[in-house]
């Protein structure tokens, strides 16, 4: 892919999210897009963050230390696949916010290791909420809990809920998806824990984002409507 048809790309992706925001009464630049960059050269993520990307997405640590090593921090860097706990100490070095924190277990390991080098992690929680075996995350009846397990660690800043809608033939088939995340985070807002910071809902993906934004994501994941099919 040539640098014209990310811009192309970007200026379309930049089209949908505006008109669907509008379409709900939103402001589009109260929604931040993160271009998922999995299996991606370095060579396009370089091209699309000069042509304004300021959220670079990647599911796995080793394949986003090198890109890393050699982008740094031209970008903010997020963790959006799943997280073993042996992998920490190098997400974190790489990554600014860890979106897929899916255990307390995890999330603990993150806040240790986080205070070890002095640093306040950026996390957010990651939901199964189309319950689908295949998928990492807290059950949505377990959130609770787990939350009040990791809100005492001042090494940790729980910013919001992330998940991952089902896969399904019509966008419209993931609300139920989008609508429960959404509500989960109103209702640990509300709770008041500390460190605890329901801002951020990371929903939608090039397939089902328009969906997700008029369901109240602030964030999206955006893979393929940037980078054009996987390689």
């Amino acid at each position: 892919m040539v640098k014209h048809e990310i811009k192309a790309r970007l200026e379309r992706l930049q089209e949908r999210v505006a008109a669907a925001a509008q379409a709900c009464g939103r402001n589009p630049a109260d929604i931040t897009v993160v271009a998922v960059a999995k299996t991606v050269p370095v060579e396009l993520i370089e091209e699309a963050i000069e042509l304004g990307v300021g959220h670079v997405g990647e599911n796995r640590v080793q394949e986003a230390s090198p890109k890393f090593e050699r982008i740094g921090r031209k970008a903010i860097w997020h963790m959006v696949g799943h997280l073993q706990t042996n992998k920490v100490k190098r997400a974190l070095e790489v990554f600014d916010v860890i979106q897929s924190v899916d255990t307390v277990r995890l999330g603990k390991a993150i806040g240790e290791r986080a205070l070890a080098i002095g640093r306040v992690a950026d996390v957010l929680l990651e939901v199964n909420t189309s319950g689908e075996e295949s998928k990492f995350g807290f059950d949505p009846d377990g959130l609770v809990s787990g939350v009040e397990e990791m809100c005492t660690l001042e090494s940790l800043r729980i910013s919001g809920l992330m998940t991952v809608g089902p896969l399904v033939d019509r966008p419209e088939e993931a609300r139920g998806a989008f609508v429960l995340l959404r509500e989960l985070g109103r209702r640990i807002s509300d709770l008041g824990f500390p460190n605890v910071d329901m801002s951020v809902l990371s929903m939608g993906m090039s397939g089902d984002f328009e969906v997700a934004i008029q369901e109240g994501a602030t964030m999206i994941r955006v893979g393929t409507a940037i980078f054009g099919e996987r390689r």
